[in-house]
């Protein structure tokens, strides 16, 4: 084996074989200036021996060789490294056998001996150029075989929170309509208060409440009903001073014990329960 080397860092490596040396010569002498490794051997045998010890790109190989004729090399080659590009030289008088060995995929390309120069090294830049081509669309094919099996990985993830999250909202949806149900059923009048103070919720026995002679409306604030001695009661609460507040009032000729209490946990500062009960006797 005989090796080539070139000032700058190579992007290719190629292996040219042939039994005739001046015919290796001649090839090392053409493409001297070429910006690849050029590596060379003298039969098969050694060629196969190159090829499992170097990262070939490219094999140029003459036909008629003792022991191991250049088709079956190549077919060797490209049952092993499929990847790596085969050329093969040949004469004339073997053009249709070499016509059957393309069909059949062992060579991609067939040059006549002797060759032109020029014609050569641009078959070797095309040559050179698939295989990158290939290796790109190689590249390409994994990078969006990855992506689609992390993208199919996303949606299995993403099926099983939307699963989940359904779940959880349909038990949130049973749990509200729960509360709403024991809220409506509630034996006392309860009114939900907003932040800002608003009555939001009312439940069956609020609907049927007048307090100074006003139906309780959801939409209307609570100023609108208690006067401002009994909204300064309601302060501490209204500003988290304390969670709860209660003390009776009278209404109507019927004394009433109002409970206003914070809401707890995830909807703590987000509103309150007022309740009115009656005062027994």
């Amino acid at each position: 084996m005989e090796h080539q080397a070139m000032d700058s860092t190579p992007k290719h490596t190629i292996l040219c074989v042939d039994d005739e040396k001046h015919i290796l010569s001649s090839l090392k002498r053409l493409l001297r200036k070429e910006n690849f490794d050029l590596l060379t051997a003298t039969n098969g045998v050694d060629g196969l021996k190159i090829m499992a010890s170097r990262d070939i790109h490219l094999v140029i190989s003459d036909h008629r060789m003792p022991d191991m004729s250049g088709i079956s090399f190549l077919a060797k080659v490209r049952e092993t490294y499929p990847d790596t590009i085969r050329i093969l030289l040949t004469g004339y008088t073997e053009i249709d056998s070499i016509k059957a060995s393309i069909n059949e995929g062992h060579v991609y390309k067939f040059l006549l001996k002797p060759w032109n120069d020029d014609d050569l090294k641009q078959e070797i830049r095309k040559a050179l150029e698939r295989y990158d081509l290939i290796q790109s669309n190689q590249s390409l094919h994994l990078m969006v075989a990855a992506k689609n099996k992390e993208l199919e990985q996303i949606n299995k993830d993403l099926e099983s929170i939307i699963k989940q999250r359904t779940r959880e909202l349909e038990l949130q949806n049973q749990a509200l309509e729960l509360t709403r149900v024991i809220f409506r059923g509630l034996p006392m009048a309860a009114m939900g208060v907003s932040y800002d103070r608003t009555i939001i919720l009312i439940n069956r026995q609020a609907e049927k409440l007048k307090i100074n002679d006003r139906m309780v409306i959801v939409g209307n604030y609570l100023a609108d009903y208690f006067s401002k001695d009994v909204m300064k009661k309601f302060l501490p609460v209204f500003e988290s001073q304390i969670s709860q507040v209660k003390f009776d009032l009278s209404m109507d000729n019927q004394v009433y014990i109002l409970t206003l209490s914070a809401l707890t946990g995830r909807f703590f500062g987000k509103g309150f329960i007022l309740c009115l009960r009656k005062r027994a006797d």
